[in-house]
């Protein structure tokens, strides 16, 4: 009888230390990219500035949460001329526009540390449902969360003129994101 009296707290604590809510972002250790194709030519590139508050508890990762503000003038495409391009009123239109945002609606799990969430993005005042698979992984204190999805350009209104050619800029986007949280 003892002895399982003793085991009931080691129960306990090993799971308060499985389940986790992890909610403060460590820019430095994340990042969000994306890979267009150019002329049939894979052309990468990232947001250099970017919050994030999320809410992803181990336990329960369908209660989690995510809000995602993107400042689109932080782009890094490589060069100077493409980012004034990018920059411009045929794409971002960056001065009109300067955010691009994800807020969650809901998260569904599919196996463990696999969920998909689905949400709005909006980017130049059109807001569109999206849904992202995405990973995550606790390591030590914080918890890894990787995931990619297809954004569609067009449907924003990115790329306008001889830019809205999808033989010369394809229309799908591959959005990446790379978040560290810690608790």
């Amino acid at each position: 009888m003892m002895r399982h009296l003793l085991i009931l707290p080691l129960l306990f604590l090993s799971t308060l230390s499985h389940a986790a809510e992890f909610t403060a972002l460590r820019a430095q250790q994340s990042r969000i990219s994306f890979v267009s194709e150019q002329m049939g030519v894979p052309v990468e590139g990232e947001f250099k500035k970017f919050t994030a508050r999320i809410a992803l508890d181990t336990g329960k990762p369908q209660l989690g949460t995510a809000r995602i503000d993107i400042d689109l003038a932080s782009i890094d495409v490589g060069s100077d001329e493409a980012y004034e391009e990018v920059n411009g009123k045929s794409w971002f239109d960056s001065k009109k526009h300067p955010t691009a945002s994800f807020v969650s609606d809901k998260v569904t799990c599919t196996a463990p540390g696999r969920c998909e969430v689905s949400g709005k993005m909006t980017i130049r005042n059109v807001t569109r449902e999206v849904k992202a698979p995405f990973t995550f992984k606790p390591q030590g204190g914080t918890l890894l969360v990787e995931g990619a999805f297809p954004l569609k350009r067009l449907d924003y209104g990115i790329g306008s003129g001889l830019w809205g050619d999808t033989d010369i800029v394809a229309n799908e986007v591959q959005i990446r994101f790379r978040l560290t949280l810690s608790k």
